[in-house]
């Protein structure tokens, strides 16, 4: 059996990313700043390991960082081109890049494990499935 590759993108598609295996975790955040960052009631993104995942187009990245409420900073990135959010590392977890969902090309077969923040949820929102762990 093959290894699995899926593809991200920005918009216009300068900065891409490949990531190979599956990832650690696909989550669901639906705090303030995921909110903020996707333009939407929450945000769902794959977390993928480090070596597992490989960037064209980097030097067309642009990064801002944020300190989240837990006091750990984040390292935002995204294309100097069109704005797309393309990636994101947060400490202390440096080792992995998380990628929003909606990025990957259709066909992923990602499914959320990991819905987090529960309790800044918007009221018309349910994340439903089995498999699904859920936090405040």
């Amino acid at each position: 059996m093959t290894t699995p590759t899926r593809n991200a993108s920005c918009r216009c598609g300068q900065v891409r990313i490949a990531c190979t295996g599956e990832p650690i975790r696909v989550s669901v955040c639906h705090c303030r700043e995921c909110k903020a960052r996707s333009g939407s009631a929450f945000a769902a993104q794959v977390r993928f390991p480090a070596a597992q995942v490989r960037i064209e187009g980097e030097a067309k990245a642009r990064m801002w960082q944020y300190t989240g409420d837990s006091g750990n900073p984040a390292d935002f990135f995204f294309c100097g081109t069109c704005g797309s959010g393309v990636w994101y590392r947060a400490r202390p977890y440096h080792d992995a890049y998380a990628i929003p969902l909606g990025n990957f090309a259709p066909g992923h077969g990602f499914v959320p494990d990991y819905s987090v923040y529960e309790d800044r949820m918007e009221p018309w929102v349910s994340i439903t499935g089995e498999a699904i762990e859920h936090h405040d």
